[in-house]
């Protein structure tokens, strides 16, 4: 069984391992498998390095992520210059319906919001702003068209997770109610867990997954 101390020591060493991150000033916190993270970063993109390296630790359920993002003055931009990068890098990405897509900036912060057609669109879109110099913050607010089809959704995707290596049928259960999907069940790391929720959204249709899937 790994002790709360225990679990705090690992992450702050798995931070500092990551060379994405200046950890410096980022606090740790763990308690029954819940790790907060604190302090502050000087990029969005650190913040999310911090986040995701964090949650690959074993011993790790969940992460409170209240980190602050006080960009150095070097690399602070005008919410102009960073929309005009936004528009910019989404005209170069055929992945992106940029026609779809409005983007606002507000002391650093972009906000997505429009319909796509899918979920790696939406993935896609955001992707691109947050490693863009200057972006404090993203709040993806896009959603996924509805379709009229979406009888048999749970069923698509429960054939999906069978057809995969890392996933027995018989520890996920799909339902469906229209577009909304719920997965529920048991996975054997967080990986698969994120993997199961990937194979639901690829299925056409679909608009929302809630993952209940539990890492056993």
């Amino acid at each position: 069984m790994i002790t709360d101390n225990q679990l705090r020591d690992s992450v702050q060493k798995e931070l500092g391992w990551e060379p994405r991150i200046t950890s410096a000033h980022i606090g740790v916190a763990a308690k029954a498998g819940v790790v907060t993270l604190s302090g502050h970063v000087e990029t969005y993109a650190q913040k999310l390095a911090a986040e995701t390296a964090a949650r690959r630790v074993k011993g790790v359920k969940a992460v409170a992520e209240e980190l602050e993002v006080k960009l150095p003055f070097s690399i602070k931009r005008d919410d102009a210059d960073i929309a005009a990068a936004v528009i910019d890098r989404f005209a170069w990405d055929m992945q992106v319906p940029h026609d779809a897509i409005k983007a606002t900036v507000e002391h650093g912060r972009v906000t997505l919001t429009g319909q796509v057609d899918w979920q790696f669109q939406k993935t896609a879109a955001e992707t691109h702003v947050r490693y863009l110099t200057g972006v404090t913050g993203v709040s993806n607010q896009l959603t996924i068209k509805p379709r009229v089809d979406t009888a048999h959704i749970s069923d698509e995707i429960d054939e999906a997770l069978g057809r995969s290596w890392f996933f027995d049928p018989e520890t996920i259960n799909v339902t469906a109610d229209g577009g909304k999907v719920r997965l529920t069940g048991t996975a054997r790391s967080p990986h698969d867990r994120m993997l199961a929720a990937a194979t639901a959204w690829a299925a056409p249709g679909t608009t929302d997954v809630a993952n209940d899937i539990l890492v056993d």
